[in-house]
């Protein structure tokens, strides 16, 4: 997928995707594309609030599209909307290089016990 992350910590996890070759029929990224840059940052986020050994699943994840993009760089910033002990939830915003909102996804983990 080209996933790179330019920021890692528990109170916010930025990351970067390219476009290319991940068009639905329309010529747009794909929403699925959204999708699993939302999942892999809430997951990464979600590992990091747990600590060290810690194992998270996702258990709840939803989108919203607002816009499209047919080339270029996706940045995707997870921020925490509820930190728990066994659960947590985060709000991913998806961006264009030109700072437009693409979507906005929400996903819960719930953090496995030891």
């Amino acid at each position: 997928m080209g996933i790179v992350f330019t920021t890692m910590s528990v109170e916010s996890m930025i990351a970067t995707m390219p476009v290319a070759r991940k068009h639905q029929v329309a010529g747009l990224l794909h929403g699925g594309a959204h999708v699993v840059l939302a999942e892999t940052l809430g997951s990464f986020a979600a590992a990091f609030h747990a600590g060290l050994g810690a194992k998270v699943v996702g258990i709840e994840i939803n989108a919203t599209h607002h816009k499209g993009a047919a080339s270029g760089l996706v940045t995707g910033t997870c921020t925490p909307v509820h930190l728990g002990r066994t659960l947590t939830t985060h709000q991913v915003v998806m961006t264009d290089e030109a700072g437009r909102r693409l979507s906005t996804c929400r996903i819960t983990n719930m953090i496995l016990a030891s």
